[in-house]
């Protein structure tokens, strides 16, 4: 299965850390998604939500505020929820 490592974290602990399919997150400029081979890449996080799909399931979770950063299959948000 193609998947990457996703890690919410928050300053209460670990949201999230699981194999994911995809992961969309609202950027500060727009909302981008991430799929596995994915360009490094660090960017803010906007009011929104990550949705991600785990297992042909959705899922998500609701932020104020946050960055990410993206690679080696890993996506790694640091949020405000």
């Amino acid at each position: 299965m193609d998947s990457i490592r996703l890690h919410i974290l928050s300053p209460e602990g670990t949201l999230l850390d699981a194999q994911v399919e995809l992961v969309t997150l609202p950027g500060g400029k727009a909302p981008f998604t991430v799929l596995k081979d994915h360009a490094p890449i660090v960017s803010s996080l906007s009011e929104g939500e990550i949705r991600y799909v785990s297992e042909g399931k959705e899922e998500r979770i609701g932020i104020r505020e946050g960055f990410v950063r993206v690679g080696d299959n890993t996506v790694t948000a640091c949020v405000e929820v």
